[in-house]
């Protein structure tokens, strides 16, 4: 049964709009994950455990991201959930914002009311941020995936850089009445943006027929009984807790094996950046139609990521036993660009397989893979942190106890690796499906009794429709 009107795929300007809003959700995030906790440990003085852990209520609620998927998919439209979000959000950062400066007169009120903001952020970018993907699976051509990630990603990294310079410099010399005023613009800046962007972008659409309101957990149930979408969301819990099990140790491996300097370990960072961007860029100029080699599909540049990522944690695995005689900058930006290769292709996968099974469950299964994401990357971090602290516990050369650590982020990397090779890439044959993926909110083609791959894995029948 159809469930909305048919429109023609998202061109370049679509795309760049739908990024526009993503760059919005990371103007408000890192406002709170970042300025937030500095003022927080800095000016007042207080635990860096205490950011911490209101940061991991922000991840925690993302857990909600299934449901919110499955509201849009009921309702037919997912821009009311994008602004709805976006707006639960920019509320969530100007009260964690509040309580922040509150926390330097009234300690236990401040937390208290944060404990409120950074709730509202965790159900707001769940609610945005897993329709504006659904959006951009339904909405993008095929050939178009692999870049459009690459762009809304993009996008949002530079919202990341804009918001902290900006906020930075405007927050200079500090007080509590700036750091609210500065969270009223930012918020405000991207609910306008958000509104803007979004106008007119998708097709009418029109709700579930009301003989198909499955229950939530019944549809959710249903969506992890498909082999595709389970095996996806394990393959995205491993790959990003390996992916983010090294955020928090890099540096201070740096700096306590190889002698860096607070300034040369942030530099490092920088390295790894660029390495990600440009494993990036490579990955969308591949993952066009025209520059794609023959035989070469997403899933390749997905395993193949995860392998160059264990291999570049292996080389750190070498340098922390041979100390300052390792290039340690080269092996960083290798890393780094193996990171950004395999998670690209990854997103873009993911914005392929959305549409694979059970018509009208693409928010489900979209939330299903950012709830994976969200609690991975969450844990990976604590994960690396207290796992280098056991091995420099139990090892007594400092090299060798972070090598302990990267090497067990490399033999995740493999098992990622594993599963993605088990997912098989499926690619359209009929005409439309070939000029694009199918139009926001149609109905998927119905798929046949017998699904046939080529011994690469691709898919020679059947539906192919566009999710981190």
């Amino acid at each position: 049964m159809t469930r909305t009107g048919a429109s023609a795929p998202l061109g370049w300007t679509g795309i760049v709009r739908l990024g526009m809003v993503q760059a919005c959700i990371g103007a408000v995030v890192v406002l709170t994950t970042s300025t937030l906790n500095r003022v927080m440990v800095v000016e007042l003085a207080l635990p860096a455990l205490l950011p911490g852990l209101l940061v991991a209520i922000h991840y925690a609620l993302q857990i909600l991201r299934p449901r919110m998927g499955f509201g849009s998919d009921q309702s037919g439209r997912r821009t009311p959930w994008i602004v709805g979000g976006m707006g639960v959000l920019a509320v969530g950062g100007v009260v964690a914002a509040l309580a922040t400066a509150w926390m330097a007169t009234a300690p236990t009120a401040g937390l208290l009311l944060a404990v409120v903001g950074f709730t509202l952020i965790g159900v707001g970018v769940s609610a945005a941020g897993t329709s504006l993907l659904v959006l951009l699976a339904k909405s993008v051509a095929e050939h178009r995936r692999a870049p459009a990630a690459t762009i809304v990603w993009i996008m949002m990294i530079a919202g990341f850089a804009v918001t902290a310079g900006v906020a930075g410099s405007l927050l200079d010399p500090y007080s509590p009445e700036r750091l609210f005023e500065v969270a009223m613009g930012i918020a405000g800046i991207a609910v306008v943006t958000t509104l803007v962007a979004l106008f007119r972008l998708e097709a009418d659409g029109a709700p579930a027929p009301a003989d198909d309101r499955t229950p939530f957990l019944q549809a959710l149930r249903r969506v992890w009984n498909e082999a595709d979408a389970r095996q996806f969301t394990i393959f995205i819990f491993v790959s990003m807790l390996a992916f983010s099990a090294q955020d928090l140790i890099l540096e201070p491996f740096a700096g306590l094996v190889f002698g860096f300097t607070p300034g040369e370990s942030t530099r490092l960072s920088g390295v790894q950046h660029s390495g990600v961007l440009c494993g990036m860029i490579v990955v969308a100029l591949a993952g066009s139609r025209r520059a794609r080699p023959a035989g070469v599909t997403l899933r390749n540049w997905t395993v193949g990521g995860c392998i160059a990522s264990a291999l570049a944690l292996a080389g750190l695995v070498v340098g922390g036993a041979l100390g300052g005689d390792w290039p340690l900058r080269a092996n960083v930006f290798v890393l780094g660009a193996a990171n950004g290769a395999f998670s690209i292709a990854a997103i873009a996968s993911m914005m392929q397989l959305a549409g694979r099974g059970e018509s009208g469950r693409e928010g489900v299964r979209m939330g299903l893979w950012g709830a994976s994401q969200a609690i991975a990357f969450g844990l990976g971090g604590l994960g690396g942190a207290v796992a280098s602290d056991l091995a420099r516990r139990l090892i007594d050369d400092t090299g060798l106890a972070y090598g302990s650590v990267f090497l067990a982020e490399g033999l995740l990397f493999i098992a990622a690796a594993r599963l993605a090779a088990a997912i098989p890439t499926r690619h359209a044959d009929s005409a439309a499906q070939t000029e694009g993926a199918a139009a926001p909110g149609a109905t998927p083609a119905p798929r046949t009794a017998i699904q046939k791959t080529d011994p690469n894995g691709t898919w020679k029948g059947g539906d192919c429709h566009e999710p981190a």
